[in-house]
Order: C-alpha cells, then structure tokens, then sequence
C-alpha cells in the first residue's frame, strides 16, 4: 500500500492490547489511532477515531459485544472489521462472518501476518485461513438449499431473514438462543418474531412452524 491504515485495537486482556500494539506499530503500512479494552463508551471512541480498520480479539463474538458490532456496523458502514486471536473452529468462524467480519486471523499469525491481512482488507478483499474457506462456501450452500421437511417460508412471503427465524423456532430456541446463533440483539428477534406472527395471521411460535410445514406439505 501506498500509506497506511488507520486501525482501531479492540482487546480485553491488557498483555495483547499492549503487545499487538507494539508490533504492529512497527509495521509502516499500518497506524494504531486507539486502542481500548470492552467498555460503555468503547462505540463513541471507536466513532471519533474514524479508524478504517476495526481489530478485535476473540471476545467481539460475546453475545454481549454482538449488539456493539451491529453498532459499529449500522454507524460506520466504512470500517472493515478483522478478528485476531481466534482458533480455527468453524463455528466460531461462521458466527464471525455473520457478524460482519471479513478478516480472521488465528492466534498463532505473525506481525506480518495481521499487518497483510489488514492492508488487503482495506484492499477490499476478504481473509480467511485456507483451511476454513471450504467451510464458508458449505455453509452458503447449505443456507440457501431448502432440505425436505425443513419448513420455508419463501412462499408465504417471508424474508430470508424471516425464514432463518422459522427454521430455528422449529428446533424451539429461545428468543435468547436465537439472538446468539445469529449474532442479534433480543429485542430485534422479538421483532421479527412478531412481524412473522402477524404477515402468518398465527398466534405463537407453534402455529407459525405448523404453518409453514403445511404450506410445505401443499407444494409437494
């Protein structure tokens, strides 16, 4: 690159905060303009250091950092968000990309490692392990095929959004459940939950399954 990033360092533990700071502040094509552990006013820190790149540990994915990450998102369409830190289980690494990372870098990547990562997501490109991109273009097969039994929704004029919502109250997650698999606040799910309640004329969660497994049976 021709100059460098601006890059935001989100971490709990104080010794990474410290010593990734330290690397990467070595590094010409990268500049650290804050840096901060997980607190109230971290979004408005984050906001006025206008960073390009937001770095954060593993403890973005928390369910209590998701609502943050939603934030940052919805105020600062900008910032590309890169997660360091992390172990290469796919689980983790699918809740990452849902959350609106497009970069992820195990815990035992180099200075240069992260510092490439960064700068190719400034690039606008995305980066993930080798290991793991199958993992991402099987569960973008698996999301939009429609297995048999597994009630839809498409036809009775549900979102796609909508539709992942059914498929997990078929399984009967908790509103609190669901906000964690899909990296959402509650009250958001409530939402959704109700607006699914209210375009299906059902009066529970039940009735909006056996609604939909129904409308199945009808297209078969």
């Amino acid at each position: 690159m021709s100059k460098s990033c601006d890059v935001f360092l989100l971490a709990e533990n104080r010794l990474l905060r410290e010593a990734l700071t330290r690397l990467l502040s070595k590094k010409s094509e990268v500049r650290i303009v804050g840096v901060s552990a997980y607190s109230p006013d971290v979004s408005q820190k984050i906001a006025a250091a206008n960073p390009q790149i937001l770095l954060l540990d593993s403890n973005g994915l928390s369910v209590a950092n998701a609502t943050l990450l939603t934030t940052i998102r919805a105020t600062k369409p900008s910032v590309r968000i890169v997660l360091v830190d992390m172990d290469a289980d796919e689980h983790t690494f699918l809740r990452a990309v849902r959350a609106g990372v497009v970069g992820y870098v195990l815990k035992d990547a180099s200075a240069l490692e992260i510092a490439s990562t960064i700068s190719a997501v400034v690039a606008g490109e995305a980066v993930c392990p080798r290991g793991l991109s199958m993992t991402l273009f099987r569960s973008v097969a698996q999301q939009w095929a429609v297995p048999p039994g597994v009630p839809s929704g498409a036809e009775l004029g549900l979102s796609r959004r909508e539709q992942q919502m059914v498929e997990l109250l078929r399984e009967r997650l908790t509103n609190k459940e669901i906000a964690g698999r899909l990296n959402l606040s509650e009250q958001t799910v409530k939402n959704h939950v109700h607006h699914i309640l209210r375009k299906l004329g059902a009066q529970n969660r039940t009735a909006i399954v056996e609604r939909c497994q129904n409308n199945l049976r009808g297209l078969s």
